[in-house]
């Protein structure tokens, strides 16, 4: 039996946004109003949803559960950066590694899918509005909700668990402001070609697989709104559509740069810059998004601030 001298890594140190000193407080004062604006932005929509009862619909109930996923994923990266930026000790130890990783992925994960139920949701409304009430039932959203959930669940795990087969010896060092998976790969110790194989396939097929039906159900629902003859009823068709699609275009624009777009080694600036963009700010302008097109609930947080 061969004998192995190197020591076994425990603890990762993670190199942040940037190693200039002179940028680390201004870029803590302006993720950390970042992050509050983010996380009231989003539980105070699914505290409105919840609290109209004029807002108890299929639509607004998923919105509540995209808000919470986009709470989950800046929750799961930005208070750890934070902290990174007032500190000199940037360690990590490898279980909070995985357990950052396993949160980030399956809010990631859970997003993908409740984005493609809001589009079936709409193609339903749009498409077939006289069946809307009997398609789309409360029972049926929940279910989907919930299925939605238990995949990002599932997928997290099944990464997070073919990484406890990889060693790291060689260098303890994270060129990246959260674990991010495939830089593990780099620094580990054991051929991780089995575990980029999962994430490429995973990813593949998640991303490719929602984005696809996203793509035929809104295709079908401009057709539908083409074919409306009242501009009242195109206007509103598109206003409530728009919101959804300019999500998807920031929210998958950035997934496949950052999963399919292959790529190895230390991660370069614009990497990085993919990375903040699609972890922290896209769950800061959802909220905005969907809110400030939406006359519903604009009408939902007046009748609030009447009361």
């Amino acid at each position: 039996m061969e004998e192995r001298n190197e020591t076994l890594v425990t603890d990762f140190v993670l190199t942040g946004l940037t190693e200039r000193l002179e940028l680390q407080v201004p870029l803590f004062l302006v993720f950390l109003i970042v992050y509050l604006i983010t996380m009231v932005g989003n539980l105070g929509l699914i505290a409105l949803i919840w609290k109209d009862p004029h807002l108890h619909m299929p639509m607004y109930l998923f919105l509540s559960s995209l808000a919470f996923a986009d709470a989950c994923t800046s929750s799961s990266v930005t208070p750890k950066m934070l902290v990174d930026f007032l500190s000199t000790d940037r360690e990590i130890s490898l279980i909070q590694c995985f357990a950052q990783f396993y949160f980030f992925c399956s809010s990631a994960t859970t997003e993908c899918f409740l984005l493609l139920v809001m589009a079936y949701d709409r193609y339903v409304a749009i498409c077939n509005p006289l069946l809307y009430p009997v398609v789309m039932s409360n029972k049926l959203c929940t279910q989907f909700i919930v299925v939605t959930y238990l995949i990002g669940v599932m997928n997290s795990a099944i990464h997070v668990g073919l990484l406890t087969r990889l060693t790291f010896c060689r260098s303890n060092i994270i060129h990246y402001f959260y674990c991010e998976i495939v830089q593990l790969f780099t620094i580990s110790c054991t051929d991780p070609t089995i575990n980029m194989l999962v994430v490429f396939i995973c990813s593949i097929f998640i991303q490719a697989f929602t984005l696809a039906n996203i793509i035929v159900s809104y295709t079908r629902v401009l057709f539908s709104i083409l074919r409306k003859k009242s501009e009242k009823g195109r206007h509103k068709a598109f206003s409530t559509c728009s919101a959804h699609l300019l999500s998807v275009s920031l929210f998958y624009g950035n997934l496949f740069l950052i999963y399919i777009r292959p790529g190895s080694g230390p991660a370069e600036d614009k990497e990085k810059l993919y990375s903040l963009f699609y972890t922290i700010i896209i769950p800061l302008l959802n909220p905005f998004i969907y809110s400030l097109r939406n006359k519903e609930v604009l009408g939902a947080l007046r009748r609030l601030i009447r009361k």
